[in-house]
């Protein structure tokens, strides 16, 4: 049986909290979860769900996941519990480490996922912040090794906004040796300090590249990647974004430009003739449900080692 590794960082609140080793380890548990290698289960343990934002996939694939490995999950709704009414992270954090074994958290900022991970006795999961969505990024980089089997060569680019996916990403590749492209209009680029922390990680080595030209970007890529240009809590700037991300498109104009063994991501939800295109998305190419299951494999494997 593949044995867990105790994670250095008790918390996952940033795909920095895993070394290279543990990233691999993570990768490698997840795949035998798929492959039905793995038979684990954890009675009586809970993982409570806290969700300041909507969500299907992470909400569903952790669940899931968390049913899978023979435990339950308790869904805290802010609308419907004391988190919505203003009650402390310290006072919500500590209480929920008495009834909870782990928590993943979805919410806005990165500040208070870390004011929930200081206070509770129980590890914390960055289900999705405004500045990263590092659970995302590991199912995107099991899903390319999937394809290609390794990471060398591989050259990911990554068309749109620089949210908190291409947050993970760049952090990702620079963890992995890969490059990371980012192809956004002026203006959108990625976290200035999550990309001089990427620089400081890579040691002298270009794995970042930011371009504000999507056919410049896409030449030599072979790992096409696109998100949806106003995430959530935006909706009152989607239509200068809109303006903005003309010519960001990800279509089969721009996927011709990139190497003939491409594929196609996306983290979903997608809007069809934004973002990208109907028949890019739909095309032989796409490997975007393969990364939506892969989600769930994924936060099984991280549940398995923080769990254990």
């Amino acid at each position: 049986m593949l044995n867990p590794i105790k994670l250095a960082s008790k918390n996952f609140l940033s795909s920095l909290d895993t070394s290279n080793e543990e990233f691999f380890h993570i990768l490698e548990i997840a795949k035998n979860f798929k492959n039905k290698d793995l038979n684990i289960k954890f009675k009586n343990k809970v993982l409570g769900l806290i969700f300041d934002k909507s969500s299907t996939r992470t909400r569903v694939s952790f669940q899931v996941a968390m049913s899978r490995l023979g435990g339950t999950s308790v869904d805290l709704n802010p609308t419907t519990s004391q988190i919505g009414r203003g009650e402390p992270i310290r006072d919500t954090a500590r209480v929920l480490s008495r009834y909870c074994d782990v928590l993943a958290i979805r919410t806005f900022k990165q500040s208070d996922l870390e004011e929930y991970a200081k206070w509770s006795s129980k590890p914390v999961i960055n289900a999705l912040t405004d500045l990263e969505h590092p659970c995302q990024a590991l199912a995107d980089f099991m899903t390319i090794k999937e394809e290609f089997i390794d990471f060398k060569n591989v050259v990911l680019t990554f068309i749109g906004d620089g949210n908190n996916v291409a947050n993970s990403l760049i952090l990702c590749g620079a963890l992995l040796g890969v490059e990371v492209r980012i192809a956004c209009p002026k203006g959108y680029e990625p976290n200035t300090i999550v990309v001089n922390k990427v620089k400081e990680l890579c040691e002298g080595k270009n794995l970042i590249k930011i371009f504000n030209d999507p056919y410049e970007a896409i030449s030599g890529s072979n790992v096409l990647y696109t998100d949806v240009w106003s995430s959530m809590g935006e909706e009152n700037k989607s239509e200068k974004k809109d303006k903005d991300f003309i010519g960001f498109t990800l279509d089969s104009d721009l996927v011709r430009k990139a190497n003939n063994d491409a594929i196609i991501l996306h983290c979903l939800p997608a809007y069809r003739g934004k973002e990208i295109t109907n028949d890019v998305f739909e095309s032989n190419q796409s490997r975007i449900f393969e990364q939506a299951e892969n989600r769930m494999h994924i936060q099984q494997a991280l549940l398995y080692n923080l769990l254990s």
